[in-house]
């Protein structure tokens, strides 16, 4: 293994996670917005599973993201 070429692999990944993952949850923010499903003052409880099921790993991240 070419620890070099894994650490990249990860850090693309992780970065693409992150991208698509902000996107997501700002166009569904702005739509309940818009709505009237959100005030605009909550705290949204997150939650963030990684799942990498070639060597056996399920690990969820709770957090929380406040929009005031």
């Amino acid at each position: 293994m070419n620890e070099d070429t894994f650490n990249m692999e990860i850090r693309k990944y992780l970065k693409t996670v992150g991208i698509a993952s902000q996107r997501e949850i700002e166009q569904a923010v702005y739509k309940a917005l818009e709505s009237g499903g959100l005030q605009g003052s909550e705290t949204l409880k997150v939650k963030m599973t990684l799942e990498v099921p070639g060597i056996g790993i399920c690990h969820c991240i709770d957090g929380q993201i406040a929009l005031e």
